[in-house]
């Protein structure tokens, strides 16, 4: 396996191509990162648990369309999968409602993720809604430090959802300091380096813990990199939307493809330059599914993304 992605399981519905219509999409960061790194031909997998509802094996058939393994495969008996809504205006604008039905981060377990096998993995993401309650934090966390001790790369998408939080914003941002340690390749949005103390903490951190940063943008401001005490800014793309769903796990599944296609298995092999390539091929596939309004097709192949660069 070259990722494991980690995390809870999450239905988006996004609008269609015909008015008040909309498309059942496989959501969650992990799940979504993971179908845009098995479209770049790289092996991946999803471990998670999903409800024995609809939304469930919708989640789960989607997944197995897009080349990602399934590793935990087995369906609760109680229909527990969280939801989003999505609604995107004729401007790009996007508002976000999220549903979250309770129990839904008490499925994945320590040994849901032991059985995955993470040692014969070069790389595990995590998102860090996972963080917030339940098993899922254990489990989000067990995965994180194995992979961390078996000296595999680490990557960790901050993911602030209020509604995950309670509006926690300080629990959430404990919660990532404490899992830092274990991580390589931290994700960040603008709004979540304030929540993180702003940039000058990011950069401490950063020394801190080994880490490098990405904040990404998306839209015209791009994305900007905290490597090695330096800070590096790629150029964003024209978009009709700064950020859509999908959007932004286009471009860390982007991100991460390259960094494995360039073939970093773990930190040590990773230089400023393939952090840069990266970027710029995280960029392009956040553009063309900006472009689509996230929808699960739009998320590139590695021969359009390339088309691209």
């Amino acid at each position: 396996m070259d990722v494991i992605c980690v995390g809870e399981m999450l239905i988006d519905f996004i609008p269609g191509n015909e008015p008040f219509s909309y498309i059942r999409k496989a959501g969650g960061a992990p799940a979504n990162v993971a179908i845009a790194i098995g479209k770049n031909g790289l092996k991946a997998g999803f471990c998670g648990k999903m409800g024995n509802d609809d939304f469930g094996r919708f989640l789960v058939d989607t997944l197995k369309e897009n080349n990602v393994e399934v590793l935990c495969e087995e369906l609760t008996k109680d229909a527990v999968t969280t939801m989003a809504f999505v609604t995107l205006a004729e401007d790009g604008d996007r508002s976000f409602t999220f549903a979250r039905k309770p129990g839904a981060d008490t499925l994945l377990t320590i040994d849901d993720v032991k059985n995955a096998n993470i040692e014969d993995s070069k790389m595990v993401h995590a998102g860090s809604c996972s963080l917030s309650q339940g098993t899922a934090v254990d489990a989000t966390v067990y995965a994180m430090k194995a992979a961390h001790e078996n000296n595999k790369l680490v990557s960790f998408d901050v993911n602030y959802r209020n509604v995950m939080w309670d509006d926690d914003i300080d629990a959430c941002a404990a919660k990532v300091r404490e899992v830092l340690p274990y991580v390589d390749l931290l994700k960040i949005s603008e709004e979540e380096v304030d929540m993180m103390g702003g940039e000058e903490n990011i950069l401490a951190l950063m020394k801190e813990n080994g880490i490098t940063v990405v904040i990404e943008t998306l839209g015209a401001k791009g994305a900007k990199c905290f490597f090695g005490g330096e800070v590096r800014e790629i150029p964003g793309r024209k978009a009709k939307a700064v950020d859509a769903t999908g959007a932004g796990d286009a471009f860390w599944g982007g991100f991460l493809s390259s960094i494995l296609i360039q073939g970093a298995e773990k930190k040590e092999d990773i230089a400023l330059e393939n952090i840069l390539k990266a970027m710029e091929y995280g960029n392009v596939a956040g553009w063309i599914c900006v472009q689509t309004k996230g929808a699960i097709d739009s998320l590139p192949t590695r021969a359009q993304i390339e088309e691209y660069l």
